[in-house]
């Protein structure tokens, strides 16, 4: 019984050892592919490690656009939007989680539902919208639109902490006196802390990958960086290596960004409940 035990062991281990390496193969060929020289990208056969180190992709990447421009833009956007997300999201779950109404638990259908619908089947009344509102082209459009769409995956995540808080804490922080908004943000909030650090995570992900959304209420002055990498890509001609390095560039704040709060997102995804 222990052997078969120590068989299933180390055939889960190898299994999860090659499911991570075919999980990192296309980044680490990226990767390698933007130190890669020009030719040496589009060589066949193709080889995996670069044969000589280069960083003229890079170069040519910052000289062909203006990416330092661009990568600002998706910092602001994305991080504006996230906390916008972020605290209406909150409040708005904490009102309906707490409200006691019969209407709450048709508030929650609704809420997933609202996430389930594609973006792509939204994009061109947001367009016309925005447009009518004179503000396209501008990173104040993104950023609405983002807050918008992502509110709804905030406050999905966050009704499931809300939900393992007993009342009691709210009812006793009210016969000291606090009101909603104290007992939410002095008692809640805190006690919420991996659901807050999750949902900032996920959501700011989800903000930063946009390419759909930023492609059609952009033009120039408020481009983000996935759209103005897909200048390298044309019907005629496919410059590989400054994308390569565009993606490389482009995913690494995220993966820092991911590594240091490896830890939260991990709280996150497993608490929800007051353990007493």
């Amino acid at each position: 019984m222990k052997s078969k035990l120590e068989i299933g062991k180390r055939v889960g281990i190898i299994a999860s050892i090659v499911l991570t390496i075919g999980w990192l193969f296309p980044y680490i060929y990226v990767v390698c592919c933007s130190f890669k020289p020009g030719a040496e990208v589009i060589a066949v056969p193709p080889s995996f490690f670069p044969k000589t180190f280069s960083i003229e992709n890079f170069i040519d990447l910052f000289h062909r656009m203006d990416a330092g421009q661009y990568l600002a833009n998706s910092m602001i956007t994305a991080l504006t939007s996230t906390v916008i997300a972020l605290i209406l999201g909150s409040l708005a779950a904490y009102a309906i989680q707490r409200s006691g109404l019969k209407l709450s638990l048709f508030l929650v259908v609704l809420v997933l539902c609202l996430k389930m619908i594609p973006t792509s089947s939204i994009v061109v009344p947001i367009y016309e919208l925005i447009c009518n509102l004179g503000l396209y082209d501008t990173k104040l459009a993104l950023i609405i639109v983002y807050a918008a769409i992502n509110m709804p995956f905030v406050m999905w995540t966050m009704l499931s902490f809300y939900e393992g808080i007993p009342t009691t804490l709210d009812e006793a922080a009210y016969v000291d006196g606090a009101s909603s908004f104290q007992t939410f943000r002095k008692i809640i909030l805190p006690i919420c802390a991996p659901g807050l650090a999750t949902a900032f995570i996920f959501t700011l992900f989800l903000a930063w990958n946009d390419f759909l959304v930023a492609l059609l209420l952009t033009s120039t002055n408020a481009k983000t960086f996935t759209v103005g990498l897909a200048g390298f890509l044309s019907a005629y001609n496919l410059d590989l290596g400054p994308m390569c390095a565009g993606a490389f560039v482009f995913s690494f704040p995220v993966m820092i960004i991911s590594l240091a709060a490896q830890r939260y997102i991990v709280q996150g995804m497993t608490a929800g409940a007051v353990k007493g």
